[in-house]
């Protein structure tokens, strides 16, 4: 057959994920005249088979192939012959032609005469000829669907045919559900198993069909659907709107549609009445111990014995493995058409026994008699609080938030109602990002009373919607310390609602910026004797870093130290987040990223966001900047699926950080004026100093002293530590070196003086070298200057910091270049110039190499005496070739500071300042 049949460079939306097969099928329609002509095509029920076939049949009659097709039905069964008259009907007229005995043969079994029933092989070669005679004019792909409910006597002929087809312009592609019996002997002839569509290919099928769902629920479906097409396109349909856009929380068990229910639940609608409750209970259990369901058919309610398995398992419908007594159902889909067709008293039933034999699983046993309860039950209600609050802590938000809204409705006191509402709430807000629901929540906690343990969950998830909406931190804060107020003056006893109160107030002092919100927090907390650990050190090292104490400092030391063993994701994020500004990262990044990492629907979409800003930081600090970028935009991704806007400012920020300090200047200002708008409407001054450090690091970038300087003093003023602007100390050297570039001595003096008597060093190694390098800046006398530059670049544990060391080493280059120092100073800007290029900060190498130029670098060229070594060929030849020294050091098996010391040879060998020249450079020494 012609090939012009092939079309695989456009794949059909509802084909995703099937060139293989396509091409399969076209090679079967390409085959040599001696090759089989017959393909059977097998899959699970919703895998794509006959859309397959409709796509091959479209694609080959459109290269002239004559399509004959056949759809076996359940119903045509016991109608001899049915099968055939469908796929030889559009030929009957040339049946005439053939010669008596086939004439009159398929005349009868097709039913166009009447006469004695033919014998089958007299069909079968009556059949084969009429289909070679009509071949002989246009070829045939014979098109049967459904085969196992083709009859017997067509699946008789049709075997004897499609043996007989090679030679001829004759194919047969036949398709049947995987595992189900066939009157069609298929001994013999290839076969072909449709396999469901990977991941990849599931969500881009998804996408095509169902543009408008939210990240997380294409997730979601994805993994219920497990690559079977039909359920892919399926599920969707039976969401509500709300379901779809992410804006309300997806049952456990997706419901099916109806084509889905009645294709998956087909075979399970004759099981007998045991093995359906244990089918029900298990799928309602979810963990398919096989203990439970023994345990469970002992109760009256259930009667039945794992013997009863035994017609779900012959019917395939689970699967058993003995090893480790485990039952799964073959496909997640069928665990869902069970639960679907199953009564509500049944399901109360079922769950109602599933608690009857959890006597040890607090959780499960929880949640199950919350389920199998339908009055007000306070002994229900406590128990899925208590469950609440230890799922919380290992992350699983949204158990915890189901828990204490079934608590909640189960509560018969309004006072109890309206504490768990409450608390469900903060926690949709606070972890789940479900502000919608978090809203409804709230609501129900106000309709059901006041308590104070309800006002303060119900105040802090107030403040989560006025963040993330229109409201303002002056608004927030004002609510959020009325509610504290009022409960301070009944507070008798722990309060873990305070204890979150409390941080919210903080995060909002800290947002804000301003003196006068800290004062009132400040007020509120020495009225609180048992303030937490956490709460203690955030308040010192993210409200006023400059005036951290060495105690503050202690125990944020201890408290990182104990995240390598911690679960509670709430913990972690804020225990990172109070390292941020005192150079802690480091101590978060492993716990941060353990977060990080975890399933899409872990539950924890909030404390990812939270996690990423730190992990961003950290790269960009620790000269990661790609990484910095990637990370970034992963968090805009994840921001898009979770309705928290005020998280899009933190992304922005840090691939502008990372665009500031590589040259794009212009993508830098464009940012912090967006920040900047965004801020002054709602009071954030945090995020206002966060834009001007934007500022201050571009305007350096762009050589604008003048700039720079008028931009940090808006941070904080020369010779002061502003307090409670934590960014006062990212600015220290931007703006000393501002300051003496203008002409601002005094100003550099005083600012040096003010971090000196703040113990600013003491903090962190990073602060230990922006110090030092601002002293040096501000001295006057050369011989001091050095001095201090030597010893701020002998500090310990400088090297984790490669941009900051980078600009100290290029300031104390340009210092002994100016002091007539030249051969020190070009050691100096060479090993800036090389941190700068590995980091990719353009500006800062332009500036290092028209520095070394002024030192007459550029002036000398490689001589006789300058031939490299050939380790240092081979490294420089790496380099001109674009990798960077980590992975030239990979390649080579060496340290990546040897690899930057031979490059530091080679550059004044070849007389070149910067990595860029280095192959034109190697291009000259391989001509001479």
């Amino acid at each position: 057959m012609s090939r012009d049949h092939r079309s695989h460079d456009c794949e059909p939306e509802n084909l995703v994920g099937r060139r293989q097969d396509l091409a399969l099928i076209d090679d079967l329609l390409d085959r040599p005249a001696d090759a089989p002509g017959a393909l059977l095509l097998s899959g699970e029920p919703g895998v794509g088979k006959t859309a397959m076939l409709n796509a091959v049949a479209q694609r080959a009659s459109a290269a002239g192939v004559r399509i004959l097709r056949a759809v076996g039905a359940e119903f045509e069964t016991d109608m001899t012959y049915s099968g055939l008259n469908q796929l030889l009907l559009p030929l009957h007229e040339e049946i005439e032609a053939l010669d008596d005995l086939y004439r009159e043969a398929l005349r009868v079994a097709l039913g166009f005469g009447t006469g004695s029933p033919p014998r089958g092989l007299v069909v079968a070669n009556a059949t084969l000829a009429l289909l070679r005679r009509a071949a002989a004019q246009q070829p045939l792909l014979l098109v049967v669907d459904d085969l196992p409910w083709i009859d017997r006597a067509s699946s008789v002929i049709l075997g004897l045919v499609t043996r007989r087809l090679a030679g001829t312009p004759v194919t047969f592609l036949a398709a049947a559900r995987r595992g189900r019996g066939s009157f069609f002997d298929g001994a013999g002839l290839p076969e072909h198993e449709v396999l469901p569509l990977d991941h990849r290919s599931a969500r881009r099928l998804v996408g095509f069909r169902h543009p408008d769902l939210a990240g997380n629920v294409v997730d979601r479906i994805v993994t219920a659907a497990q690559g079977n097409p039909l359920a892919l396109l399926e599920l969707p349909t039976a969401l509500t709107g709300p379901q779809r856009a992410a804006l309300e929380r997806l049952p456990e068990v997706l419901p099916l549609g109806r084509r889905l229910e009645a294709l998956f639940l087909a075979r399970a609608a004759g099981l007998p009445p045991a093995s359906r409750r244990l089918l029900l209970i298990a799928a309602l259990d979810g963990t398919g111990d096989l203990a439970l369901l023994q345990r469970a058919g002992r109760l009256p309610s259930v009667e039945a014995t794992l013997v009863d398995l035994g017609p779900a398992e012959h019917d395939d419908l689970v699967r058993i493995d003995e090893g480790d007594h485990h039952l799964s159902f073959r496909h997640p889909l069928i665990r869902s058409a069970i639960v679907g067709a199953s009564t509500t008293a049944e399901r109360r039933a079922a769950h109602r026994t599933i608690a009857d034999v959890l006597h040890e699983q607090l959780e499960r046993r929880a949640w199950h008699l919350g389920e199998a309860s339908v009055e007000p039950d306070e002994e229900v209600a406590a128990l899925l609080e208590r469950s609440a609050h230890q799922v919380v802590t290992r992350g699983d938000a949204f158990a915890a938030v189901r828990a204490l809204t079934r608590a909640g409705h189960l509560s018969p006191a309004a006072p109890d109602r309206a504490r768990r509402l409450a608390q469900a709430a903060f926690i949709s807000a606070d972890a789940t990002g479900e502000l919608v629901n978090a809203s409804h929540l709230l609501e129900g906690a106000r309709q059901a009373g006041t308590d104070d343990h309800a006002s303060l969950y119900s105040a802090a998830t107030a403040v989560h919607l006025m963040l993330n909406g229109t409201g303002d931190i002056d608004m927030a804060h004002h609510v959020m310390v009325n509610a504290i107020e009022k409960t301070l003056h009944r507070r008798d006893a722990y309060d873990p609602a305070l204890d979150e109160a409390l941080y919210v107030l903080m995060l909002l002092c800290h947002f804000g910026g301003r003196q006068e919100l800290w004062h009132a927090f400040h007020g509120i907390v020495e009225r609180v004797p048992d303030v937490s650990a956490v709460m203690t050190v955030s308040a010192a090292a993210l409200g006023d870093p400059a005036r951290v104490s060495a105690a503050a400092l202690r125990g944020l030391d201890e408290l990182l130290a104990g995240l390598s063993q911690e679960s509670d994701p709430t913990r972690i994020v804020r225990v990172g987040t109070a390292g941020v500004y005192v150079d802690r990262l480091p101590g978060a990044r492993d716990a941060a990223r353990r977060i990080y990492s975890q399933e899409q629907d872990a539950g924890l979409p909030v404390k990812k966001l939270g996690v990423l800003p730190l992990l961003c930081q950290d790269a960009f600090n620790t000269g990661r900047w790609d990484e910095t970028i990637r990370l970034a935009d992963e968090g805009l991704l994840l921001r898009e699926q979770v309705d928290y806007p005020s998280y899009t400012w933190y992304f922005r920020y840090e691939k502008a950080l990372v665009a500031a300090a590589r040259g794009d200047l212009g993508a830098a200002a464009e940012t912090a004026d967006a920040m900047t708008s965004w801020a002054v409407s709602r009071g954030a001054g945090q995020m206002m100093t966060a834009a001007a450090h934007l500022r201050v690091l571009t305007a350096l970038a762009d050589g604008d002293f003048e700039s720079a300087f008028r931009h940090a003093e808006a941070i904080s003023p020369a010779g002061t530590l502003a307090r409670y602007v934590p960014h006062a100390l990212w600015v220290v050297m931007d703006l000393v070196e501002a300051a003496v570039r203008t002409h601002r001595q005094a100003a550099a003096t005083a600012h040096v003086r003010a971090v000196q008597e703040a113990g600013t060093a003491s903090v962190s190694p990073r602060l230990a070298l922006l110090v030092g390098g601002a002293a040096a800046l501000a001295a006057t006398a050369n011989d001091e200057a050095t001095a201090l530059f030597e010893r701020t670049l002998s500090l310990p544990g400088i090297d984790d910091w490669p941009f900051e060391r980078a600009r100290v080493t290029l300031a104390y280059g340009e210092r002994l270049r100016k002091a007539k120092m030249t051969s020190a100073a070009r050691r100096a800007l060479l090993a800036a110039l090389h941190i700068f290029e590995e980091l990719g900060a353009r500006p800062w190498a332009d500036r290092a190499g028209r520095e070394l130029r002024a030192a007459g670098w550029a002036a000398r060229r490689a001589s006789g005496s300058a031939a490299l070594t050939p380790q240092e060929s081979e490294v420089a030849h790496l380099a001109a070739s674009g990798l960077t020294n980590k992975q030239i050091a990979e390649k080579l098996h060496l340290s990546h500071r040897t690899v930057s010391g031979h490059l530091y040879q080679v550059f004044p060998k070849l007389g070149i300042t910067t990595r860029a020249a280095l192959r034109d450079a190697l291009a000259d020494l391989d001509r001479q």
